[in-house]
């Protein structure tokens, strides 16, 4: 762990887009899939927006972001909750926020990975 983690904006903004998805059935209409759905991928960004920020050199850790965002977005349709607007909202706000800054911490996760690697 280096002295510059949990520093970077965009690991924080993840968790907190993790929480709230993981914390929207409680106020958005849902069916057991959407339910169960916007928990596993809250839970799921949320822990590894814990990991980028523990480790700020884990390029990995952003890339999952991203795959996280995309799957998020397209599981209205995948899972079939589209008629429920405040599920589906959430999942295709959620998901692009979430791809957006999983892309945006790549650049400084590639520059910390790279200063890791020269200490070794």
């Amino acid at each position: 762990m280096t002295a510059r983690s949990w520093h970077r904006w965009q690991d924080w903004a993840a968790l907190v887009i993790g929480v709230l998805t993981a914390l929207s059935p409680i106020v958005v209409s849902t069916d057991a899939t959407a339910l169960w759905t916007l928990i596993i991928f809250g839970v799921l960004i949320a822990a590894t927006a814990l990991w980028s920020l523990g480790r700020p050199g884990s390029v990995a850790s952003e890339y999952v972001h991203a795959v996280l965002g995309v799957l998020l977005f397209i599981s209205p349709w995948v899972l079939a909750y589209t008629a429920l607007t405040g599920s589906s909202w959430t999942s295709w706000v959620a998901g692009v926020l979430t791809v957006a800054v999983g892309v945006a911490a790549l650049p400084a996760a590639n520059a910390e990975h790279r200063g890791l690697a020269g200490q070794h």
